[in-house]
């Protein structure tokens, strides 16, 4: 597949150009990460490929099996980073009620039912830093988290002068769904002109796990938190919506409303400074 071939090529030239001796990829257990970790390890090699996999308390109970799938099928090197105890310890989870008092079913409509209350439109507000007290307690709460994670990432790689690899896709970039100086900060980002939908592609083509490919994708920051409920549409109508507005296409068969969410996010997302390394 050319597209493969191309970005394992801008891999190899990177890390090689700017003399790192390997790659660190903080492995979620997502698509996102579980396709960049194919790719890099198809451009260096399994023994230049080191992952990170760094849940916390909120994290699925999934997550950490999932990603540990991802390292074992790509024949990797992984390190397990549990956040719970720094972020316990910073005092972040003292910000909102102690969630291990309550199943998790619960924690997850709790949240959704929390974000829905506070804010007629949480994502929005999220990319405006607006909205009332406890929204932005919100902001805090995970976003800490995803800079956590950006500060080990760096921590490992610098030890072993590799480069760290962020997996953000151009969806996310275009959208503002990702934290700042958190989840975009890499040293290179080799899926960053795909679409979401595109990195699907992509994953069948590598042979990424289809238990990885068929789980709802999501941040993984706050129970019950999706990507698509913060979005409040699909990454279907999305990347086609967004595709379409990129090549000056014709929106006339599209849901207005849908048009119009798209706009409303594009145009919120440029409050959010885009930091990372292009394709």
């Amino acid at each position: 597949m050319v597209e493969i071939d191309e970005i394992v090529e801008f891999i190899r030239e990177k890390i090689y150009k700017y003399h790192y001796k390997g790659a660190v990829i903080g492995i979620s257990g997502g698509i996102d990460s579980a396709v960049t970790a194919k790719l890099t390890v198809l451009a260096l090699g399994q023994e230049k490929v080191l992952g990170l996999l760094m849940p916390d308390r909120d994290s699925s109970k999934n997550t950490l099996k999932e990603s540990k799938l991802v390292a074992n099928s790509l024949g990797i090197g992984y390190k397990v980073m549990k956040l719970t105890w720094v972020l316990r310890f910073i005092g972040v989870y003292r910000l909102f009620p102690p969630a291990w008092l309550f199943p998790r079913k619960f924690q997850e409509k709790w949240t959704r039912k929390t974000m829905s209350a506070v804010s007629e439109d949480p994502f929005i507000d999220d990319l405006h830093n607006a909205g009332p007290e406890k929204m932005r307690k919100g902001f805090a709460y995970y976003r800490i988290k995803h800079r956590l994670r950006m500060i080990l990432e760096y921590f490992y790689a610098e030890r072993l002068r590799y480069a760290v690899v962020g997996c953000t896709n151009k969806t996310e970039l275009v959208s503002g769904f990702f934290v700042k100086y958190g989840d975009d900060s890499s040293d290179i980002a080799p899926i960053a002109h795909l679409y979401k939908t595109q990195v699907y592609e992509l994953a069948h083509a590598l042979d990424i796990p289809e238990v990885i490919i068929h789980k709802s994708p999501s941040p993984d920051l706050m129970p019950g938190v999706t990507d698509e409920f913060a979005l409040d549409m699909k990454y279907t109508d999305l990347d086609r919506i967004l595709l379409k507005l990129e090549q000056n296409e014709s929106l006339g068969n599209e849901d207005p409303k849908l048009v119009e969410r798209v706009k409303k996010i594009t145009n919120a997302a440029g409050y959010r400074s885009i930091k990372s390394v292009h394709l």
